[in-house]
Order: C-alpha cells, then sequence, then structure tokens
C-alpha cells in the first residue's frame, strides 16, 4: 500500500485508545499558553528550547519533564481545554471510544481540588460524546511512586465525587515509575477498588519484569495491562495471556522514546499478534513521544510489515477491550 493510501486505510477503522496519560497530550504550545493563563513560569526560554528537552532516555527522565509540565493545568478551564484538544486529534485519527487516564496526585499534590480535576475532564469528555461521537470513561490513576497510604487517601477524596461522574469514572489504574515500585505495594488498595466495582489497569512488563505482569494480574486483579511488552520473558505467561485473552495496551512509540526498544523493526507486538493474544496500539503520552494514535499505528505497520488483516485485528482487539 502507498503510504496516503494505507494512512487512509488505518484512519477508517473504527478504534478504541485505552492507554492514554491527559496530561501527556499537553502539547509544547498549550504548556506555553497556559503558562501565561495562570502567571506559571517555566524553565523553557520558549517553545522550541522545550522541545528540545524531548530526548529521554528511560521512563524517569520522560517522568521528570511530564510533572513539570503538569504544572501549568490550575482550573476547570485547563483540564476541559487540554481534554478537548486531546479528543478532536483522537476523533481526526478515526478513533470512537478512550479511556483517558488521569493522575490526580499530580494536581492534588499542588493545591488543585480534585473536584476542579474532575470537572474540566468530565466537560470535555461529554461534550466529546455530544459534538464528536466519541465515547469515553475515565481511568483514576494512582502513582506508584507514592505511598500505598497516600493512594488510599487521594481514593476516599474522591470517593464524594463518583455518584456525579458515575457515567465516566469506571475505572482505576497504576503509573508512574515502574522500577522499585511492584505491584504488590498497591495490594490493598486495589482489593477496596475492586469491592467498589471499579475495572482495573495496570502498568507492568514495561521496564519492569514480566513477574510484574503476572503480580498485576494475581495480586491486583488486574483485568488489562497497560504496556505488557516484556510478558515474552516467561512463557507460561505468555500462554496465560493468550488464553485469558487480557489485553495488552501496548504504546510502540513511547517504547521507542523511552529506549525499551531502540528500533521499531525489533519491537515484539508482531510477534505477541501472531501468537493469539489481544494486543492493542495506543499513544500513551502523544505530546512528547511523537504521535497520537493515527502515527503509532502507521509507524509499526510499516516498521513490522503488518498487513491489512493485521491493523484490522489491532483495532478490533482495542474494541473488544474496552471496558
Amino acid at each position: 500500500m502507498e503510504l496516503q493510501e494505507l494512512r487512509s486505510f488505518i484512519r477508517g477503522l473504527p478504534k478504541a485508545e485505552l492507554h492514554l496519560h491527559i496530561e501527556g497530550t499537553l502539547e509544547a504550545d498549550m504548556i506555553f499558553a497556559l503558562a501565561e493563563r495562570n502567571k506559571v513560569r517555566l524553565p523553557y526560554a520558549d517553545i522550541e528550547s522545550l522541545k528540545r528537552a524531548y530526548q529521554f532516555t528511560n521512563l524517569q527522565s520522560f517522568l521528570d519533564l511530564y510533572y513539570a509540565g503538569a504544572a501549568v493545568l490550575q482550573t476547570e478551564q485547563d483540564f476541559h481545554d487540554m481534554t478537548w484538544a486531546y479528543l478532536q486529534r483522537a476523533a481526526a485519527d478515526g478513533v470512537v471510544h478512550t479511556e483517558i487516564m488521569f493522575d490526580p496526585q499530580t494536581h492534588t499534590s499542588r493545591g488543585v481540588v480534585i473536584e476542579t480535576v474532575f470537572a474540566g475532564l468530565a466537560s470535555a469528555l461529554r461534550q466529546g460524546q455530544q459534538e464528536l461521537g466519541i465515547s469515553s470513561s475515565l481511568i483514576f490513576s494512582f502513582l506508584r511512586h507514592l505511598s500505598e497510604a497516600e493512594a488510599f487517601a487521594t481514593l476516599e477524596q474522591a470517593l464524594p465525587l463518583r455518584e456525579q461522574y458515575a457515567d465516566l469514572w469506571l475505572s482505576v489504574g497504576l503509573d508512574s515509575s515502574e522500577k522499585g515500585n511492584p505491584p504488590e505495594k498497591f495490594q490493598k488498595v486495589f482489593a477496596r477498588c475492586k469491592e467498589l466495582g471499579f475495572r482495573r489497569v495496570a502498568h507492568a512488563g514495561e521496564e519492569g519484569p514480566a513477574s510484574y505482569v503476572r503480580d498485576a494480574l494475581d495480586l491486583l486483579q488486574a483485568e488489562r495491562i497497560d504496556h505488557g511488552v516484556r510478558s515474552e520473558e516467561d512463557p507460561a505467561l505468555m500462554q496465560h495471556l493468550r488464553q485469558e485473552q487480557v489485553p495488552l495496551t501496548v504504546c510502540p512509540l513511547s517504547n521507542l522514546k523511552l529506549c525499551v526498544v531502540t528500533d521499531l523493526k525489533q519491537h515484539n507486538l508482531k510477534r505477541m499478534l501472531e501468537q493469539g493474544l489481544c494486543v492493542t496500539v495506543n499513544s500513551d503520552d502523544p505530546a512528547y513521544f511523537g504521535g497520537y494514535i493515527l502515527d503509532n499505528y502507521m509507524a509499526v505497520a510499516q516498521a513490522l510489515d503488518l498487513s491489512r488483516e493485521q491493523l484490522v485485528q489491532l483495532a478490533q482487539n482495542s474494541m473488544n477491550a474496552r471496558f
């Protein structure tokens, strides 16, 4: 297929995006616009100098910049504008459903009340349903470099809002620095979330070992694994993932940018797909990693020489894996 034809074909596939950190959609120009709006001083002279900082060596080097960028988010309007900008891009890429992750602790630690975060995100998502036809839900994500006690405190802070956002807040997740923060650290809070009826996802097997994937499934009762690319290290785990059709929300350009792989041609997405796993394609933090969901599909389609049938299967997997 010619590139333009391939792009048009992928765009036309109805897709769900299941691994998307909304704070990771803050484009450099929006960071500067919000900084000006809220009188926040940035440690970068201009948009170009900020973009030059996007040379990451690992997950932590990215997270340091990611948390700094999130500091410009202060009002309900800020959260709305960021989310609305993402939804417009997603719609243009053929996304019909999205389940977006957000990090409440990133904002409450700066003095932004949790009601502000929910209100801004929700107003944009509801507008997206009405005007763009994109259905959506929220994944309330705990930061794993913080303590389980802090995760519990944040959950309790948010629970009074549950009824107000019952149409959107369906799930909880676990993200941030994987190394040194195993799933078992959050076993109690995930058990509480299961009791409360929340769906559960967790980052595992990106920088952490395959055992973290197994522990996320066994100890956290995760229903989807975010990333999971290191699952291949454990053949028994791979068999379990295939038999149970546990979705893996893979983010190819993120894996490249954070040096999980050094060349997309080495990526194991196609191998896992051919082994019958429920693999999906997502953009993770697209403002920082060089592309939204269509760019990710295009990148792996070319690097791994994916067939039309395999591209359809990836899109179908995403629709099957949504909550």
